[in-house]
């Protein structure tokens, strides 16, 4: 019977092998069946056939016919092979054929094999293609051959319509901003809407702050109520012959108010308000900042008479030709824009623009001159008044305790804006709630003052060496500072760390520092110069430490602006220096030309130098004349750490006499400064 099945299948067309790699169809041989013309009956042939070559492989024996020439090996297909095991094979001389495919990476390989007289099939990774191994293939006579990678048409068609997305997204918005430009109304002509402003519009203005919610600045609100009453009733201004003015520009520090006085122009006057940021102008591609531009100005024409508010202007109205670009600067282009709708042959009727600022020394010449803004507001530091009337508006819905004086706060915070202002009660706000208190009391004032100032309040100091030179050098600052003639009086004395601080003196001013006078100057110097005076004189010059630093600099800086600024030294009444070397811009500064000689420069060294060393000697004597007294008032600040004003000059006057604590000047010094 297998006798009989044998000789059967010799006349069967062998099945050809199935590719493991999906389409990829492998060469065929010239002993193949496919060559041979197809009979009746082939499905059913090969099935049988193939269920017999499975029966083969799984090790089930078959009758073979004995004959007296060799059988040739049958064919069939094995899974995968490692790349070693190949090698080893190749080193048999049992590989018959490789077809090397994908780059050759991956190789399928025909292995004779002696044991079952069979040649399998089998797919091998290749790290590569070595070129050791194509040698070895060449010694070992190998029939093998590259086929190239089939190009899937499918990915390929994917891959060309994902690099088109973006030119036809890109050719399509074209298209369509073509045909909003075309159309009545249309935006400006950018695609993705880059040119259009980003301003914020209200056409009801509801910003919740009037006048009343400002306070500090009585001529900027009188500016403003003008404008307001302006946009009200024009009538009453036009019988007369007055124009509105096209616009104002709000000058002045950080923190005094200008956006807060810009909300309540809006929140007063009840007309169209468009708010945008100077920075918003600006972008990457060219011709936006000028596109929006033109669109901010064409909405409020359209909604005119309103408002045009624009924050910090210095950041697109930087003077022209300093820039990277010279003229084609895109800040350029969004500024002469700008100069063009504010002032150009269209005009920009019924439009107010107002803009803020605290860097009006770099603002482009063309931009302030009236026209464009006709009025420039200066929105300063408060006065004593002026603080009293802000902590008013916001101390209000805070609970007070009585023994809080708000003129006291403004005679304490000379220099703070209204932002410090606000900050300073929030900040004693929180200490009083932190602390348990239904009540924000003066300790909670005071604490939040030294915080803005100067810091969080440290660890205090263990006692030893460093504490009692921390003690004599601020006791030596609040007596040389009380013992100088227009030195502000001294509000308390601590050895409580702050900020970089080890210990603190603070003084509290008699009257806003407005004009300050040369007796006052040389006051503060020798105030500034008394802690190290206190460590020379009673340590000795070994011992004098780093910590005067920050007050040899304040005082260096001091008797510079005596001597270049102020005129008040033997060079006499003269400015020294260029208002632009000393501005905060860096392209201001670099373009600045120093024209002082170097002679010059030496005397103004030398001048420096004996202000500081006049007033180093001044302080020096104060500590000598009174080192009982400084003695003394170290061993009371030692052991309660922080000592009032009132304390500090009780103590002192126990000692010596001590001045009446006012910076002012009476009638009789000035007759006096008058007769000298």
């Amino acid at each position: 019977m297998s006798s009989a099945l044998s000789l059967s299948l010799s006349h069967i067309p062998k099945c050809k092998p199935r590719s493991e790699f999906g389409h990829t169809h492998m060469p065929q041989r010239a002993n193949q069946a496919s060559k041979r013309p197809k009979a009746a009956g082939t499905s059913r042939r090969r099935l049988l056939e193939s269920t017999l070559l499975g029966a083969a492989g799984a090790g089930l024996a078959l009758a073979r016919p004995s004959r007296a020439e060799p059988e040739a090996p049958a064919e069939t297909t094995s899974s995968r092979m490692s790349y070693s095991r190949f090698l080893q094979y190749l080193d048999e001389n049992a590989v018959k054929r490789v077809d090397l495919f994908e780059n050759g990476t991956v190789a399928i390989a025909e292995i004779l094999n002696p044991a079952l007289n069979k040649i399998q099939r089998v797919k091998v990774q290749l790290p590569g293609l070595p070129q050791e191994l194509l040698r070895k293939l060449k010694e070992k006579d190998v029939d093998f051959a590259a086929h190239p990678v089939e190009v899937n048409m499918v990915a390929a068609f994917l891959d060309l319509l994902g690099n088109l997305a973006f030119p036809l997204i890109l050719i399509g918005a074209l298209l369509l901003r073509q045909s909003s430009s075309n159309a009545p109304g249309g935006g400006p002509n950018l695609p993705f809407g880059l040119g259009r402003s980003k301003a914020k519009f209200q056409m009801e203005p509801s910003t919740g702050v009037t006048f009343d919610d400002v306070a500090g600045v009585d001529e900027a609100k009188q500016d403003f109520q003008e404008i307001v009453e302006f946009l009200r009733n024009p009538e009453k201004f036009a019988a007369l012959g007055a124009r509105i003015p096209k616009g104002v520009l709000l000058v002045g520090p950080p923190g005094t108010g200008k956006t807060l006085l810009a909300k309540a122009i809006a929140g007063e006057a009840g007309v169209p308000f468009f708010s945008i940021s100077g920075s918003e102008f600006i972008e990457m591609f060219v011709g936006v900042g000028a596109s929006r531009v033109r669109d901010l100005f064409n909405k409020a024409k359209a909604n005119a008479p309103c408002l045009v508010f624009i924050d910090e202007i210095d950041a697109v109205g930087r003077q022209r030709g300093t820039g990277i670009g010279g003229g084609n600067d895109e800040r350029e282009q969004t500024l002469n824009q700008l100069l063009t709708e504010m002032d150009g042959f269209s005009g920009n009727g019924g439009v107010i623009v107002l803009a803020a600022t605290n860097r009006p020394e770099i603002l482009d010449a063309a931009l302030l001159r009236p026209g464009r803004f006709d009025r420039q507001v200066t929105v300063g530091l408060p006065d004593i008044r002026g603080r009293e009337e802000i902590l008013k508006v916001h101390s209000s819905g805070k609970k007070l305790a009585k023994d809080v004086s708000l003129s006291v706060i403004a005679m304490r915070t000379p220099g703070f804006s209204g932002a410090d202002l606000a900050n300073l009660m929030n900040e004693a706000a929180i200490l009083a709630g932190r602390r348990g208190k239904t009540q924000i009391t003066s300790k909670e004032i005071d604490d939040a003052i030294d915080r803005i100032v100067a810091g969080m309040e440290g660890t205090s100091m263990t006692d030893g060496k460093s504490k009692i030179l921390v003690a004599y050098h601020e006791v030596g600052h609040a007596v040389c500072a009380t013992l100088t003639p227009g030195h502000d009086p001294v509000q308390k004395v601590s050895l409580i760390p702050r900020g970089q601080a080890r210990g603190l003196t603070w003084f509290i001013p008699g009257e806003d520092p407005t004009l300050v006078t040369k007796k006052q100057l040389f006051a503060r110097i020798v105030g500034g110069l008394g802690g190290r005076a206190a460590e020379e004189v009673i340590f000795g010059e070994p011992e004098v430490t780093s910590g005067a630093a920050g007050d040899l600099q304040q005082v260096s800086q001091i008797a510079r602006q005596m001597v270049t600024t102020f005129g008040m030294s033997e060079l006499g009444p003269w400015a020294l220096t260029d208002p632009m070397v000393q501005s905060s811009d860096v392209v201001l500064r670099m373009l600045a030309r120093n024209n002082m000689s170097e002679k010059l420069a030496e005397d103004i060294d030398a001048a420096v130098r004996n202000i500081v060393q006049k007033a180093y000697e001044v302080a020096k004597e104060h500590v000598r004349k009174n080192r009982e007294a400084i003695d003394h008032i170290v061993e009371v600040l030692l052991e309660k750490e922080t000592i009032s004003g009132d304390e500090f000059r009780a103590l002192l006057s126990e000692f010596t006499d001590v001045p009446p604590a006012s910076q002012s000047l009476d009638s009789k010094d000035v007759r006096e400064m008058i007769t000298a």
